[in-house]
C-alpha cells in the first residue's frame, strides 16, 4: 500500500508498500489481489465494493464528531434505576481509563503476564464481598439484569432436586418493585428454559413447592430501603433461595444482603467512578456463598502459588474457561467487564472505606435535605426510608406532574415520571446545593408554594437508619484499602500493576480467534468526551441526538458489512449476540407455528459459546462432525439435517472456520439447512477475513452476531468489554429485541437482552470511528492486510512447526494452527511449555489447545508491521531449537528452559541457580529480548494448588505486599 501520512488506514495497517513487496514475495504470491483470490473461494466473493464512503483523516473525523456531539444535551439526569452519575477521579481516568496498558490487554488465561490486572480484579471480588456481606463474589458480569438473570439460572441449578420433584412448571418469584430492565430481561431468559416467573408484592409473597427461588432489591424500584430479613426467612421456611439486588453505595449505610441471609447479591458497580455512557460499559457484581461457588457465573479470580512459592493469582475453577464444558456449561458467558471492573475496584481503593461511607453520607444526606425542602413546600415523600432517592406524589395529579415535567425540561433536568402519578428524584456523588436549587424551582416555578431558597444550616445532617436497617459491621478492612490515598500512592500503585502486564503497548498478541489489532488513540478519545458518557441510558431520546446519528449510521454500515436487513446494537457481549440471535430464530419458528424445531446443529469444532448459547434459548444440541482436513463434515451434516428435519431450528457455524480456512463448501452447507427447514447462524468471531471480500448474507446466513472488540477495534480491556451486536435478513427483522422503557427493536420484539436499549453505548463510538476513518477501502485493506499477515507467519514458520488445516492450495485466512504434538510426543514439551517460554521473549501466548487440544492457534492481525512478525517467528524459531536441543538429548527433558519458564528477575538474580542451562539462555535467548526486556512478576503458577485450596479475595494480611 502507499504510504499516507492522512490516511487513517496507514497508521492503522502495519506493513507499508515496501514491507508487502516482500512478504508477497515469501508466501510466493505475485500480489495482494492474487493471494486474496487464492485465500477465498471466488463463488464467495462480493461482486462489488461495499457501498460506504472513503475514510476519514484523524483530524477530520474528530472535527465533525466534536460538531455533532453538541446535539446531544446533557441535563443534570436524576432517573436512577442503577445509573448514576459520578466523579471519576482523575489519577484513574488518565492512567488506567485513558492507558492503552490498561485497555488493551487480553483476558488474563496466561496469568503469570497478568498479574497486575488479576490482582486489580482481586481487589473488586474483595470490595464486593465486603460490601455485600457475603462468602464469595465473581470478577464481574455484563450488567446489572443479566447479573439478575443469571442469579435466577444459578438458584436453578443448586434447586435442581427440588425442580426435578416437581409437577408441571418450575416458578421463580419476582418482586414486583424490582427495575423494569431487570424484569424484562428475566422474562426472556426465563420463558426458553420452562421457567414461570411469578410476579408480586414481596409482602404478601407465599411460597408453595413449586417456586424454587426468589428475587427482591434493595434499594428498589421506588427506592425505598427494605428489610428483608423477614422475607428471606419466610423463603428459607419453604426451602426457597434468595437474591438480592442492591446498590454497593448503600451498603456502606445498610445492613448488607448477606447478614439478611440472601443467597445471591447482585446489582451494578458503575457508581463507583465508571462514566454514565448512555447506558455502558459497566460491571455488574454478583456474590454468594461459598457453598454455590462451583455454579456461580462468569469468572473468579483466586489465589494460587507460583513454581518458586510466591503468592500468584489466576483464574479459579472451570472459570478459566467455563464454556469449554460446551452444552453442559452453567452459562454461556466467556467475557466480563474487566476494565470497568477494575475502574470500580481502584475507585474503593482510592477512598477507602472511610472515603467510601463519607460519599454515601453526603449522597443521602442531600436527599434528605431534599425531602425537607419538598415537604416545606407541599409536596409529599412517599419512602419511609431511602438511601439516594425520593418518591413524591404532587399534590395536584396529573396536571401538576406534566407541569413539573416542561419546567424541569426547561431547567435541563431529568426525573423519573412513574406510570402512577408519582415521581422518583435519585441524587449521586455530583449533587450540590444549585441542583437541589433547581429541583426545587422546577417544582414551584409558576406556582404560589414557597421561594427555591433553602433553608437549611450549612452543615448536611448525618444519615440515622433504624437498627434494623443500619449497618455496623466493619468493610473493607484490608490494607489494600487503607493505604493508596493520596494521588502520589495511588499512580504508584496503578503503574505498579501496570508493569506486571504484557498489552498490546508491549509486543503483539498473536491470539487465534480473538483479533487483537490497533485500538487506535484517535478511536478512544471520544469515550471521554462529556456530551457522550455523561447521559444517562433512559434520558428523553430527544436529547440524544447524536447517539441517535450514530447508531443509525452504524448499523446502515454494519448492513452493507454483512449483507443483513437490519442490525440490532443491544447485546453487550458476543454471548449475548448469540443469545439474542437464536431468540430471534426461535420466535421466527414459533410464529410459523413450528414451536417444535428445537434442534441446533454445532459442528465439533465451534467455540464453546455455541452450545452453551443453544441450551440457553431451550434448544437440542446436535453435533455435526469434522473432516480430517478440518472442514464440516458435508454427509454428517445432510444425514443430521434429514434425520432432525422435523425439528431442525438452525445451525450454527463460524466462518472462517474456527481452524482458519475458507470452506469451500459453506453455500452448500447453508442450502442443506434451509431445505431441512432450518436457520442458519453465523457466530462472527472471523469477522476479521470477511468485510469488503464476502459476507454473512454471501455464504448464506440468516443471522449472524459481530464482535465489535475483535474486528471493529473495541479494545479487550483485559477481559471486557465486548459488544456483540447482530445482525439479520429480512425475514427475522420483526424479532430484534426489545426494551421496557426505551423503544427499540422489531415489530414482534423481544425481550430485552440487556439492561440499556443500545448495550453499552459508549464503547459504539470506537467502531464508528474505526468505520469512518478506515472508509470503503480501508476496511477492506485491512481485511486483506490481515489475511496477508497470517500467510506470512505460515511461510515462514511451517518449516518449524507444522500447519494443520489450509485449503487445498495450501492457503490460511487469517489464522492458523500450529501443531505441536508431534513434538510433545518426541520431546515431552507440550504446548502450553512453548506457550510460558513466549513470556521470555517478551510474547503473549497464541490461543493454547482451541479449536485442537496440544496446538497454537495464531493470529496476527492487519495491524502487526513486518518487524515485529519477523520477532515473534524468531523467537518461535529459536524455540523450536529449544526443543530440538531435548530431543537430541543435548538439553534435559525435566530441567530445561522450556518446563522451567517464564523466568523472572527474581529467579535469574537468586544466588542458587542449579539449573543445567545459563542464566543468558532464559532471560536473554535473542538479542532484541535484551532492548526491550519484560519480566513475568511470577514464575509459572500452580493452578490446581489454587483449586485446591480456594481463595478468592485479597490475601491475608501478613502476605500482603
Amino acid at each position: 500500500m502507499v504510504f499516507d501520512f492522512e490516511s487513517f488506514s496507514s497508521r492503522h495497517i502495519g506493513p507499508d508498500a515496501e514491507e508487502t513487496t516482500a512478504m508477497l514475495k515469501a508466501v510466493g504470491a505475485s500480489s495482494l489481489d492474487a493471494l486474496i483470490d487464492e485465500a477465498i473461494p471466488a463463488r464467495i466473493r462480493l461482486k462489488q465494493p461495499l457501498n460506504l464512503p472513503r475514510g476519514q483523516s484523524e483530524h477530520h473525523f474528530l472535527s465533525e464528531l466534536q460538531a455533532l456531539a453538541s446535539r446531544n444535551q446533557v441535563f443534570r439526569s436524576f432517573i436512577g434505576l442503577g445509573y448514576y452519575d459520578c466523579m471519576t477521579p482523575s489519577v484513574i481516568l488518565r492512567n488506567v481509563l485513558e492507558n492503552p496498558g490498561w485497555y488493551t490487554p487480553y483476558t488474563p488465561y496466561q496469568a503469570e503476564i497478568a498479574q497486575g490486572r488479576l490482582e486489580a480484579l482481586l481487589n473488586f471480588q474483595t470490595m464486593v464481598r465486603d460490601l455485600t456481606a457475603m462468602e464469595v463474589a465473581n470478577a464481574s458480569l455484563l450488567d446489572e439484569a443479566t447479573a439478575a438473570a443469571e442469579a435466577m439460572t444459578m438458584l436453578a441449578r443448586v434447586q435442581a432436586k427440588r425442580i426435578d420433584a416437581v409437577v408441571g412448571p418450575a416458578q421463580f418469584f419476582v418482586a414486583d418493585s424490582v427495575f423494569p430492565q431487570t424484569l424484562d430481561v428475566l422474562r426472556a431468559r426465563a420463558e426458553p428454559l420452562g421457567i414461570e416467573l411469578v410476579v408480586g408484592d414481596a409482602d404478601r409473597a407465599e411460597f408453595d413447592d413449586r417456586i424454587f427461588g426468589a428475587l427482591v432489591q434493595t434499594p428498589d424500584d421506588a427506592g425505598r430501603v427494605r428489610d428483608l430479613r423477614d422475607f428471606i426467612a419466610r423463603a428459607r421456611r419453604s426451602n426457597v433461595a434468595v437474591a438480592v439486588g442492591t446498590d454497593l453505595l448503600a451498603l456502606t449505610l445498610l445492613t448488607p444482603p448477606g447478614e439478611m441471609g440472601a443467597d445471591v447479591a447482585y446489582g451494578n458497580s458503575q457508581r463507583f467512578g465508571v462514566p454514565l455512557g448512555y447506558g455502558g460499559p459497566h460491571a455488574a457484581f454478583f456474590a454468594t456463598l461459598e457453598r454455590h461457588v462451583r455454579q456461580a457465573p462468569g469468572r473468579i479470580i483466586g489465589v494460587s502459588i507460583d513454581a518458586h512459592g510466591n503468592t500468584a493469582y489466576r483464574m479459579a475453577l472451570q472459570t478459566r474457561e467455563q464454556h469449554i464444558r460446551r452444552e453442559k456449561a452453567t452459562s454461556n458467558i466467556c467475557t466480563a467487564q474487566a476494565l470497568l471492573a477494575n475502574i470500580a475496584g481502584l475507585y474503593a481503593v482510592y477512598h477507602g472505606p472511610k472515603g467510601l461511607t463519607r460519599i454515601a453520607q453526603r449522597v443521602h444526606a442531600y436527599a434528605a435535605l431534599l425531602e425537607r425542602e419538598l415537604a416545606a413546600r407541599g409536596v409529599e415523600q412517599l419512602n419511609d426510608y431511602y438511601f439516594d432517592t425520593l418518591r413524591v406524589r404532587p399534590r395536584g395529579g396529573a396536571p401538576e406532574v406534566d407541569r413539573i415535567r416542561k419546567s424541569a425540561e426547561k431547567l435541563r433536568l431529568n426525573f423519573r415520571y412513574r406510570d402512577d402519578g408519582t415521581i422518583n428524584i435519585a441524587l449521586d456523588e455530583t449533587a450540590d446545593d444549585k441542583d437541589i436549587a433547581a429541583i426545587l424551582v422546577a417544582f414551584t416555578s409558576g406556582t404560589s408554594g414557597r421561594p427555591s431558597e433553602l433553608s437549611r444550616p450549612s452543615a448536611l445532617a448525618l444519615p440515622s437508619y433504624p437498627s434494623t436497617l443500619a449497618r455496623t459491621s466493619p468493610f473493607l478492612t484490608h490494607p489494600v484499602f487503607n493505604t493508596h490515598h493520596s494521588e502520589t500512592q495511588m499512580m504508584r500503585y496503578i503503574r505498579a500493576l501496570e508493569r506486571k502486564d504484557v498489552g498490546l503497548d508491549t509486543s503483539m498478541i498473536p491470539l487465534g480467534s480473538c483479533t487483537m489489532k490497533l485500538n487506535a488513540a484517535s478511536e478512544m478519545l471520544p469515550i471521554t468526551w462529556g456530551e457522550f458518557n455523561k447521559l444517562h441510558p433512559f434520558a428523553p431520546v430527544e436529547q440524544t441526538e447524536a447517539y441517535q446519528q450514530i447508531f443509525a449510521e452504524l448499523e446502515a454500515m454494519l448492513c452493507e458489512i454483512t449483507g443483513f436487513a437490519a442490525v440490532s446494537l443491544q447485546p453487550n457481549s458476543g454471548a449475548q449476540g448469540e443469545f439474542a440471535g437464536l431468540m430471534a430464530i426461535r420466535q421466527y419458528h414459533h410464529d410459523r407455528g413450528e414451536t417444535h424445531r428445537d434442534v441446533v446443529l454445532i459442528p465439533a469444532s465451534a467455540h464453546g459459546t455455541n452450545p452453551a448459547s443453544a441450551v440457553m434459548v431451550g434448544m437440542h444440541v446436535v453435533v455435526v462432525a469434522s473432516t480430517r482436513e478440518g472442514n464440516i463434515d458435508v454427509d454428517d451434516l445432510r444425514a443430521k439435517a434429514g434425520e432432525y428435519r422435523d425439528r431442525l431450528a438452525a445451525l450454527m457455524v463460524t466462518y472462517p472456520s474456527t481452524h482458519g480456512v475458507f470452506e469451500e463448501s459453506i453455500q452448500d452447507i447453508c442450502a442443506i439447512v434451509h431445505q431441512h427447514g432450518g436457520q442458519v447462524y453465523m457466530d462472527g468471531a472471523n469477522m476479521n477475513a470477511q468485510v469488503g471480500l464476502t459476507s454473512p448474507a454471501a455464504i448464506g446466513a440468516d443471522v449472524c452476531h459481530i464482535n465489535l472488540h475483535k474486528t471493529f477495534s473495541i479494545p479487550h480491556g483485559g477481559g471486557g468489554p465486548g459488544m456483540g451486536p447482530i445482525g439479520v435478513a429480512a425475514h427475522l427483522v420483526p424479532y430484534l429485541p426489545g426494551h421496557p422503557i426505551v423503544k427499540v427493536g422489531g415489530a414482534r420484539a423481544g425481550h430485552a437482552v440487556s439492561a440499556a436499549p443500545w448495550g453499552s453505548a459508549s464503547i459504539l463510538l470506537i467502531s464508528y470511528a474505526y468505520m469512518k476513518m478506515l472508509g470503503r477501502d480501508g476496511m477492506t485493506d485491512a481485511t486483506r492486510y490481515a489475511i496477508l499477515n497470517a500467510n506470512y507467519l505460515k511461510s515462514r514458520l511451517e518449516p518449524y512447526f507444522p500447519v494443520l488445516y489450509t485449503r487445498a492450495n495450501g492457503r490460511v485466512a487469517h489464522e492458523m494452527i500450529f501443531d505441536l504434538r508431534p513434538l510433545k510426543q518426541a520431546s515431552g514439551i507440550d504446548e502450553l511449555d512453548v506457550a510460558k517460554r513466549l513470556m521470555d521473549y517478551g510474547f503473549h501466548a497464541p490461543t493454547v489447545s482451541f479449536p485442537v487440544a496440544g496446538t497454537l492457534m495464531v493470529e496476527p492481525t492487519e495491524s502487526e508491521a513486518k518487524d515485529e512478525l519477523d520477532r515473534f517467528c524468531e523467537a518461535l524459531i529459536q524455540i523450536r531449537a529449544e526443543i530440538q536441543a531435548v530431543i537430541d538429548g543435548k538439553a534435559d527433558r525435566r530441567d530445561n528452559v522450556l518446563k522451567n519458564a517464564p523466568h523472572t528477575a527474581g529467579a535469574i538474580a537468586a544466588d542458587d541457580w542449579s539449573h543445567p542451562y545459563s542464566r543468558e539462555e532464559a532471560a536473554f535467548p535473542l538479542p532484541f529480548v535484551r532492548a526491550n526486556k519484560h519480566w513475568p512478576s511470577v514464575g509459572r503458577i500452580d493452578n490446581p494448588y489454587g483449586d485446591r485450596n480456594l481463595m478468592c479475595s485479597c490475601p491475608p494480611v501478613a502476605e500482603y505486599v
